[in-house]
């Protein structure tokens, strides 16, 4: 008999559906179960691309034995992270405040108002690797509840104390400057990998956000090492076994420090990120390598990961048929079967050999550069880049004849605003109208769908959407909008973007701690009112509300999105300085005001040739900090960029603004070009 989890769309709580443990999903007849019966609450919080929630579930869940264990000790709640971050954010504090560590599945045991008092990630089935098993668990913290419940209140009220924190007010705890981006950048550059690129060993991430932060700072400073952090670090990670080859798209981590072998699920919210990257890197660098991968990236995403409405799903799980990573790897006999005389030459480039590098198959990974793997081939650059090409295609009709690994089709607002951000990017800096239509898609499906009165809900899956939106949903969304408004200059999408930011200021930013939390003013009561402000794998939802406000308030002039911006800002001014890897977005955000925002105002008919030249001029070069608008000339207009601004010589017209001062109006894309690059710079004028 199917449990409670049968009635949700959660593809990871439907794989739960048939367990024997009495699921209940996150809800007030769970709790009120618990607090009727004085039984503790199992709290167990996963996502479905994650390769050791099912292992867990395997070993536990799906046994008897155990599951009996739980049903008469505990009250079973099964949560989704992805539906539900302010759960996952609340819990997770508490496992990492008891063990010093995070991560899922995590398995949490809480009192029957919430409250948590012991926990932590995986269990196995057995005592080993100096983990006790679950069943020892389980047993432990009945007894301890039934037998000792004065030691577990305890417990959990030195627990509750963690959460002071998100309740403090905010304060100004130092100013804006370029001392504190410059701070910022020695301490990230310090843990910088010469060697393989990213930073740290093993388990190594991309750090998208902090690469994102070097970035503008090379821009800004002209400090090439900068420059070469971040473009080493993208080839590295295109190169490693983190890049699928064969369709594109990178998975979410390597677990040792080469990039060799990865956790092979892959994330919406990972490549949207990278997408966004390698696309302004390319404008910086030129690079052919780069912009391959980047749009590849895309090219995935319409393929694999766009649902009929244009919706974006969620991941592709680690598993295929019971193993990680099966569906990605090779044996050097497939190779040779499916390229003929071709498999010389790929094998060489990809390192394939007899013996593999992966439990005795291949993860295809790129140790050289394409010249010298041309030298060392005998055949020229062109020549291997045909064979390469071809035998990619080749390796991709085989391997969609597998079984593939499981795809979470719910469609989450924030990843969706993430990635139209990095689609929309890459259709302008690529000039691809592929990518434009997929992005308008995308974002007419948000609009219509997952948007009610200027409020964002988080998830929609097969025609439902479901659970009022968090900070980061509304912040991401608007921004993709914005984001669409610069690639089409529809200032529909101002209007939207602007509809959902007052939205997010009345219902998530809070007058009396001068701060945005997480979840809105009429969601429902947990323990604490989450208000995380770190960049962890995904922007926060505060950086990300920065980002919107200023973003505004540079198009629309408004000092009062500008007022709460800066206000958190300087609020965070002094963890940013400590702790910049924690704050590589919102470290961003502090660029665009400290250095000032460069605002280009594009003004004439957009579908004439010379203002689409003056565009392409803008999508050409990377601008940190860029605030574009575009559309014809006139006195009053929606956008208050493009007011009072006119046609020179009766031709269209590039207006480049910084710091309140603009430079002389141009039609000539050449010139435009010169600008830019010199508004870029830190201490420039215009």
């Amino acid at each position: 008999m199917p449990n409670r989890l049968a009635n949700e769309t959660s593809p990871y709580l439907l794989q739960h559906a048939g367990n024997p443990v009495d699921w209940y999903p996150w809800a007030p007849e769970a709790l009120e179960r618990a607090k009727r019966e004085d039984k503790p609450i199992l709290l167990s919080i996963g996502y479905a691309a994650c390769h050791w929630c099912h292992v867990m579930a395997h070993e536990s869940f799906e046994d008897e034995e155990t599951a009996l264990l739980m049903n008469e000790q505990f009250v079973n709640i099964k949560v989704d992270r992805e539906e539900r971050p302010d759960l996952d954010g609340i819990y997770m504090q508490a496992v990492q405040a008891m063990t010093g560590h995070g991560g899922w599945p995590m398995t949490m045991f809480l009192l029957p108002d919430g409250s948590p008092f012991y926990g932590g990630t995986y269990f196995p089935p057995d005592d080993k690797h100096g983990l006790p098993s679950f069943r020892r668990v389980l047993e432990s913290v009945a007894d301890a509840y039934a037998q000792r419940r004065e030691g577990v209140a305890q417990s959990a009220e030195q627990l509750k104390q963690i959460y002071q924190a998100n309740l403090a007010g905010a304060r100004s705890s130092g100013s804006l400057n370029p001392q504190m981006l410059d701070v910022a950048y020695r301490s990230i550059a310090s843990g910088y990998d010469a060697q393989h690129g990213g930073f740290g060993g093993a388990p190594k991430f991309p750090a998208t956000m902090a690469l994102d932060f070097v970035l503008r700072y090379w821009k800004r400073t002209g400090t090439s090492h900068a420059l070469e952090i971040v473009a080493k670090s993208f080839r590295k990670m295109a190169r490693g076994g983190i890049y699928d080859h064969v369709g594109g798209g990178f998975a979410r981590y390597a677990v040792d420090a080469t990039w060799l072998v990865p956790h092979f699920e892959k994330m919406l919210y990972d490549n949207a990120l990278l997408a966004r990257l390698g696309a302004h890197l390319w404008q910086a660098t030129e690079d052919g390598e780069i912009k391959r991968v980047t749009t590849e990236i895309i090219e995935w995403v319409e393929r694999e990961m766009t649902s009929p409405d244009g919706g974006f799903y969620s991941s592709l799980d680690a598993d295929s048929e019971g193993h990680e990573g099966k569906f990605y790897v090779w044996s050097e006999d497939e190779i040779d079967s499916l390229l003929g005389a071709d498999a010389r030459v790929f094998k060489s480039y990809y390192g394939v050999t007899a013996g593999g590098n992966f439990e005795g198959r291949n993860i295809l990974f790129v140790a050289q550069d394409p010249a010298a793997a041309a030298g060392r081939a005998g055949v020229g650059v062109d020549i291997l880049e045909r064979i390469l090409t071809k035998g990619r295609r080749v390796l991709y009709e085989a391997r969609a004849k597998r079984v593939w690994p499981g795809r979470d089709e719910k469609i989450l607002a924030a990843w969706n605003g993430l990635m139209l951000r990095g689609v929309a990017t890459a259709a302008r800096t690529h000039d691809r109208a592929d990518f434009r239509h997929l992005a308008i898609r995308n974002a007419e499906f948000l609009s219509r769908e997952m948007v009610r009165d200027g409020r964002v809900m988080r998830s929609h899956k097969e025609g439902v959407t479901r659970i009022n939106g968090f900070l980061e949903d509304h912040a991401a969304v608007a921004l993709g909008f914005l984001a669409v408004y610069e690639m089409t200059f529809d200032e529909r999408w101002i209007e939207r973007a602007r509809e959902i930011a007052d939205a997010m200021v009345a219902w998530f930013w809070d007058d009396q701690t001068g701060a945005f939390f997480d979840t809105a003013k009429d969601a429902e009561q947990l323990i604490t009112r989450p208000r995380d402000t770190t960049d962890n794998a995904t922007p926060s939802g505060t950086s990300l509300a920065v980002e919107l406000l200023i973003h505004l308030a540079e198009l629309q002039q408004d000092p009062e999105y500008r007022r709460r911006a800066v206000f958190t800002l300087e609020s965070m001014a002094e963890p940013m300085t400590r702790f910049p890897t924690a704050f590589g977005h919102l470290l961003g955000c502090a660029d665009m005001e400290i250095n000032g925002a460069i605002e280009v105002a594009l003004v004439g008919e957009t579908s004439t040739a010379a203002f689409m030249a003056l565009e392409r001029a803008v999508a050409e070069q990377y601008v940190p900090s860029l605030v574009l608008a575009g559309g014809e000339a006139s006195g009053i207009s929606r956008v208050k960029l493009l007011e009072d601004r006119s046609l020179v010589d009766g031709k269209p017209t590039a207006y480049v603004c910084r710091s309140y001062s603009c430079d002389r109006p141009v039609n000539e894309p050449a010139a435009l070009s010169e600008q830019l690059e010199n508004a870029a710079k830190v201490g420039a004028t215009v």
